[in-house]
Protein backbone atom coordinates (compact mmCIF):
# COMPACT_ATOMS: atom_id res chain seq x y z
CA UNK A 1 0.00 0.00 0.00
CA UNK A 2 1.34 3.77 -0.76
CA UNK A 3 2.46 5.46 1.96
CA UNK A 4 0.48 8.44 2.21
CA UNK A 5 3.74 10.49 3.88
CA UNK A 6 5.67 10.40 1.07
CA UNK A 7 5.49 12.66 -1.37
CA UNK A 8 3.21 11.35 -5.15
CA UNK A 9 5.05 10.38 -7.97
CA UNK A 10 4.18 11.24 -11.47
CA UNK A 11 6.67 8.52 -13.82
CA UNK A 12 6.51 9.61 -17.51
CA UNK A 13 7.88 6.87 -19.39
CA UNK A 14 7.41 3.01 -18.58
CA UNK A 15 10.24 2.03 -20.56
CA UNK A 16 13.09 -0.91 -19.99
CA UNK A 17 14.30 1.97 -16.95
CA UNK A 18 11.04 3.63 -16.20
CA UNK A 19 9.49 0.23 -15.18
CA UNK A 20 12.00 -0.74 -12.83
CA UNK A 21 12.55 2.31 -11.24
CA UNK A 22 8.96 2.77 -10.75
CA UNK A 23 8.70 -0.42 -9.10
CA UNK A 24 11.72 0.43 -6.53
CA UNK A 25 9.15 3.70 -6.15
CA UNK A 26 5.98 1.40 -5.11
CA UNK A 27 8.47 -1.07 -3.26
CA UNK A 28 9.08 1.94 -0.78
CA UNK A 29 5.42 3.07 -0.51
CA UNK A 30 5.51 5.85 -2.79
CA UNK A 31 2.21 6.61 -4.55
CA UNK A 32 3.34 6.80 -8.46
CA UNK A 33 0.77 7.77 -11.16
CA UNK A 34 2.59 6.35 -13.95
CA UNK A 35 2.14 7.56 -17.86
CA UNK A 36 3.63 5.91 -21.18
CA UNK A 37 2.55 6.65 -24.80
CA UNK A 38 2.39 3.03 -24.75
CA UNK A 39 -0.81 2.25 -22.73
CA UNK A 40 0.54 -1.67 -22.29
CA UNK A 41 4.15 -0.19 -20.51
CA UNK A 42 2.01 1.65 -18.34
CA UNK A 43 -0.58 -1.52 -17.69
CA UNK A 44 2.79 -3.52 -16.29
CA UNK A 45 3.38 -1.29 -13.87
CA UNK A 46 0.02 -0.98 -12.90
CA UNK A 47 -0.12 -4.51 -12.98
CA UNK A 48 2.45 -3.86 -9.90
CA UNK A 49 0.20 -1.04 -8.11
CA UNK A 50 0.95 2.13 -10.25
CA UNK A 51 -2.58 4.01 -10.87
CA UNK A 52 -2.19 4.53 -14.91
CA UNK A 53 -3.05 7.20 -16.69
CA UNK A 54 -4.64 8.53 -19.77
CA UNK A 55 -2.33 11.68 -20.14
CA UNK A 56 0.82 12.59 -19.19
CA UNK A 57 -0.68 16.04 -17.79
CA UNK A 58 -3.52 13.40 -16.22
CA UNK A 59 -0.25 12.07 -14.35
CA UNK A 60 1.50 14.83 -13.17
CA UNK A 61 -1.75 16.75 -12.12
CA UNK A 62 -1.85 14.95 -8.57
CA UNK A 63 2.19 14.86 -8.04
CA UNK A 64 4.27 16.53 -5.79
CA UNK A 65 7.32 15.10 -7.71
CA UNK A 66 7.24 14.45 -11.52
CA UNK A 67 10.28 12.16 -13.05
CA UNK A 68 10.70 11.40 -16.42
CA UNK A 69 12.10 8.55 -18.09
CA UNK A 70 11.81 9.58 -21.59
CA UNK A 71 13.52 9.10 -24.60
CA UNK A 72 15.68 12.00 -25.00
CA UNK A 73 15.64 15.84 -24.98
CA UNK A 74 12.92 16.74 -27.91
CA UNK A 75 10.67 14.19 -26.58
CA UNK A 76 10.88 15.72 -23.54
CA UNK A 77 10.48 19.01 -24.52
CA UNK A 78 7.29 17.19 -26.41
CA UNK A 79 5.52 15.94 -23.48
CA UNK A 80 6.42 18.68 -20.76
CA UNK A 81 5.38 21.48 -23.33
CA UNK A 82 3.19 19.97 -26.83
CA UNK A 83 1.38 17.97 -24.64
CA UNK A 84 0.38 19.15 -21.62
CA UNK A 85 2.46 17.38 -18.38
CA UNK A 86 3.98 21.15 -17.69
CA UNK A 87 0.56 22.62 -17.51
CA UNK A 88 -0.88 21.05 -15.03
CA UNK A 89 2.18 20.67 -12.56
CA UNK A 90 0.74 22.90 -9.76
CA UNK A 91 3.56 25.54 -8.82
CA UNK A 92 6.15 24.67 -6.02
CA UNK A 93 6.12 21.20 -7.35
CA UNK A 94 9.44 19.57 -8.65
CA UNK A 95 10.05 18.27 -12.18
CA UNK A 96 13.44 15.68 -12.07
CA UNK A 97 13.96 14.40 -15.90
CA UNK A 98 16.14 11.56 -15.51
CA UNK A 99 16.39 11.22 -19.18
CA UNK A 100 19.75 12.10 -21.26
CA UNK A 101 18.96 15.41 -22.97
CA UNK A 102 21.83 17.65 -24.04
CA UNK A 103 22.83 20.47 -21.35
CA UNK A 104 21.07 23.09 -23.03
CA UNK A 105 18.18 21.08 -23.51
CA UNK A 106 17.90 20.82 -19.73
CA UNK A 107 18.54 24.62 -19.22
CA UNK A 108 15.56 25.68 -21.18
CA UNK A 109 13.62 23.16 -19.86
CA UNK A 110 14.62 24.45 -16.61
CA UNK A 111 14.22 28.14 -17.41
CA UNK A 112 10.77 27.65 -18.69
CA UNK A 113 9.30 25.41 -15.98
CA UNK A 114 10.48 27.66 -13.52
CA UNK A 115 7.95 30.83 -15.19
CA UNK A 116 5.16 28.21 -14.54
CA UNK A 117 6.48 28.08 -10.68
CA UNK A 118 7.75 24.82 -10.94
CA UNK A 119 11.24 23.66 -9.49
CA UNK A 120 13.67 21.39 -12.17
CA UNK A 121 16.86 19.22 -11.48
CA UNK A 122 18.37 17.41 -14.42
CA UNK A 123 19.72 14.38 -13.00
CA UNK A 124 20.36 11.68 -15.80
CA UNK A 125 21.66 8.13 -14.71
CA UNK A 126 24.29 5.36 -15.30
CA UNK A 127 24.17 1.84 -14.56
CA UNK A 128 21.60 0.33 -17.31
CA UNK A 129 18.89 -1.58 -16.37
CA UNK A 130 20.72 -3.57 -13.85
CA UNK A 131 21.66 -0.16 -11.77
CA UNK A 132 17.49 0.81 -11.70
CA UNK A 133 16.10 -3.04 -10.68
CA UNK A 134 18.82 -3.36 -7.91
CA UNK A 135 19.03 0.56 -6.89
CA UNK A 136 22.12 1.22 -7.49
CA UNK A 137 22.01 3.90 -10.19
CA UNK A 138 24.46 6.37 -10.43
CA UNK A 139 22.39 9.66 -10.90
CA UNK A 140 24.20 12.86 -12.25
CA UNK A 141 22.32 16.04 -11.01
CA UNK A 142 22.29 19.69 -11.91
CA UNK A 143 20.42 22.27 -10.44
CA UNK A 144 19.55 23.87 -7.74
CA UNK A 145 20.91 22.59 -3.86
CA UNK A 146 17.87 22.94 -2.24
CA UNK A 147 16.15 20.93 -4.94
CA UNK A 148 18.68 18.30 -4.65
CA UNK A 149 18.11 18.13 -1.21
CA UNK A 150 14.29 17.81 -1.71
CA UNK A 151 14.79 14.94 -4.04
CA UNK A 152 16.79 12.91 -1.86
CA UNK A 153 14.17 10.86 -0.68
CA UNK A 154 13.13 9.62 -3.90
CA UNK A 155 17.39 9.74 -5.33
CA UNK A 156 17.92 7.41 -2.23
CA UNK A 157 15.47 4.63 -3.29
CA UNK A 158 17.23 4.25 -6.86
CA UNK A 159 20.73 4.90 -6.10
CA UNK A 160 23.75 7.21 -5.08
CA UNK A 161 23.39 11.24 -6.16
CA UNK A 162 25.92 13.51 -6.89
CA UNK A 163 24.94 17.14 -7.09
CA UNK A 164 27.64 18.23 -10.15
CA UNK A 165 26.60 22.00 -10.40
CA UNK A 166 23.61 23.95 -12.07
CA UNK A 167 21.03 23.21 -14.38
CA UNK A 168 22.87 21.38 -17.27
CA UNK A 169 25.53 20.08 -15.65
CA UNK A 170 23.87 16.86 -14.80
CA UNK A 171 23.72 15.92 -18.32
CA UNK A 172 27.65 17.59 -18.55
CA UNK A 173 28.07 14.61 -16.62
CA UNK A 174 26.50 11.91 -18.45
CA UNK A 175 27.90 12.46 -21.73
CA UNK A 176 31.43 12.79 -20.16
CA UNK A 177 30.17 9.58 -18.29
CA UNK A 178 29.04 8.07 -22.01
CA UNK A 179 32.32 9.46 -23.55
CA UNK A 180 34.50 7.08 -21.10
CA UNK A 181 32.51 4.25 -21.92
CA UNK A 182 32.21 4.46 -25.60
CA UNK A 183 35.90 5.16 -25.70
CA UNK A 184 36.81 2.29 -22.97
CA UNK A 185 34.76 -0.32 -24.51
CA UNK A 186 36.73 0.11 -28.11
CA UNK A 187 39.66 -0.08 -26.33
CA UNK A 188 39.37 -2.85 -24.74
CA UNK A 189 37.45 -4.51 -28.01
CA UNK A 190 40.56 -3.93 -29.57
CA UNK A 191 43.23 -5.08 -27.26
CA UNK A 192 41.72 -8.40 -26.93
CA UNK A 193 41.29 -8.69 -30.56
CA UNK A 194 45.17 -7.89 -30.78
CA UNK A 195 45.70 -10.15 -28.26
CA UNK A 196 44.04 -13.13 -29.74
CA UNK A 197 45.42 -12.17 -33.25
CA UNK A 198 48.29 -12.93 -32.27
CA UNK A 199 47.77 -16.11 -30.60
CA UNK A 200 46.99 -15.81 -27.02
CA UNK A 201 43.84 -16.65 -25.31
CA UNK A 202 41.42 -13.90 -25.29
CA UNK A 203 39.75 -14.77 -21.85
CA UNK A 204 42.64 -15.22 -19.89
CA UNK A 205 44.21 -11.97 -21.03
CA UNK A 206 41.42 -10.57 -19.86
CA UNK A 207 41.84 -12.31 -16.48
CA UNK A 208 45.66 -11.97 -16.55
CA UNK A 209 45.00 -7.86 -16.49
CA UNK A 210 42.19 -7.47 -14.17
CA UNK A 211 43.25 -6.12 -11.38
CA UNK A 212 46.25 -4.52 -12.74
CA UNK A 213 45.96 -0.66 -13.88
CA UNK A 214 43.88 -1.55 -17.07
CA UNK A 215 40.87 -3.08 -14.98
CA UNK A 216 37.56 -1.23 -15.09
CA UNK A 217 34.00 -2.20 -14.93
CA UNK A 218 34.08 -2.09 -18.96
CA UNK A 219 36.58 -4.88 -19.05
CA UNK A 220 35.08 -6.78 -16.61
CA UNK A 221 31.53 -6.75 -17.91
CA UNK A 222 31.84 -5.51 -21.59
CA UNK A 223 35.25 -7.98 -21.99
CA UNK A 224 32.79 -10.91 -20.22
CA UNK A 225 30.90 -10.24 -23.23
CA UNK A 226 33.01 -10.03 -25.78
CA UNK A 227 34.75 -13.32 -24.75
CA UNK A 228 31.61 -14.77 -24.84
CA UNK A 229 30.29 -13.37 -28.32
CA UNK A 230 26.98 -11.77 -25.93
CA UNK A 231 25.54 -8.83 -27.82
CA UNK A 232 21.85 -8.94 -26.55
CA UNK A 233 21.53 -5.29 -26.06
CA UNK A 234 21.55 -3.81 -22.60
CA UNK A 235 22.89 -0.18 -23.70
CA UNK A 236 22.55 -0.63 -27.55
CA UNK A 237 25.28 0.68 -30.30
CA UNK A 238 22.77 3.31 -31.78
CA UNK A 239 22.06 4.77 -27.91
CA UNK A 240 26.10 4.82 -27.70
CA UNK A 241 25.87 6.72 -31.20
CA UNK A 242 23.41 8.95 -29.72
CA UNK A 243 25.53 10.24 -26.78
CA UNK A 244 28.39 10.72 -28.59
CA UNK A 245 26.84 12.84 -31.50
CA UNK A 246 25.59 14.91 -27.78
CA UNK A 247 28.70 15.06 -26.92
CA UNK A 248 30.09 16.25 -29.61
CA UNK A 249 27.46 19.20 -30.68
CA UNK A 250 27.93 20.24 -26.65
CA UNK A 251 31.63 20.71 -27.64
CA UNK A 252 31.02 22.62 -30.44
CA UNK A 253 28.75 24.72 -28.38
CA UNK A 254 31.49 25.46 -25.43
CA UNK A 255 34.07 25.61 -28.05
CA UNK A 256 36.05 22.10 -26.47
CA UNK A 257 37.93 20.17 -28.96
CA UNK A 258 37.17 16.62 -28.41
CA UNK A 259 39.02 14.15 -30.95
CA UNK A 260 39.37 11.15 -29.31
CA UNK A 261 35.43 10.99 -28.75
CA UNK A 262 35.14 12.17 -32.94
CA UNK A 263 37.42 9.03 -33.61
CA UNK A 264 34.85 6.63 -31.65
CA UNK A 265 32.06 8.50 -33.15
CA UNK A 266 32.96 7.55 -36.51
CA UNK A 267 33.63 3.70 -35.80
CA UNK A 268 30.14 3.55 -33.89
CA UNK A 269 28.85 4.94 -37.01
CA UNK A 270 30.21 2.57 -39.27
CA UNK A 271 29.37 -0.33 -37.36
CA UNK A 272 25.69 0.77 -37.44
CA UNK A 273 25.81 1.20 -41.24
CA UNK A 274 26.88 -2.36 -41.30
CA UNK A 275 23.83 -3.53 -39.72
CA UNK A 276 25.04 -3.51 -35.78
CA UNK A 277 22.62 -0.97 -34.60
CA UNK A 278 20.52 -3.22 -32.30
CA UNK A 279 23.66 -4.81 -30.44
CA UNK A 280 25.21 -4.39 -27.04
CA UNK A 281 27.23 -1.54 -27.52
CA UNK A 282 30.19 -3.71 -26.75
CA UNK A 283 29.53 -4.91 -29.81
CA UNK A 284 31.57 -2.32 -31.74
CA UNK A 285 34.07 -5.92 -30.90
CA UNK A 286 31.72 -7.16 -34.21
CA UNK A 287 32.99 -4.16 -36.27
CA UNK A 288 36.14 -4.74 -35.32
CA UNK A 289 36.84 -7.93 -35.68
CA UNK A 290 35.42 -8.14 -39.01
CA UNK A 291 37.75 -5.75 -40.15
CA UNK A 292 40.60 -7.84 -38.70
CA UNK A 293 38.88 -10.78 -40.52
CA UNK A 294 38.53 -12.66 -36.94
CA UNK A 295 35.04 -13.41 -37.57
Amino acid sequence: MPDLSHPRIALLGVGLMGLRAGRRLLQAGFPVYAWNRSSAKTQLLADDGAIGCMSPGEATAQADITISFLENGTVVGQVLFDQGAAKTMAPGTLFIDMASTQPREARDHAARLSEMGVDHLDAPVSGGTVGAEAGTLAIMVGGRSVDFQRAQEVFQVLGRSTLVGPHGAGQLAKLANQMIVGVTIGAVAEALLFAAKGGADMAKVREAIGGGFADSRILQLHGQRMVERDFAPRGSMNVQLKDLRNVLATAQEIGFDAPVTALLEGLYAQSIEHGLGELDHSGLFVELASRNAMQ
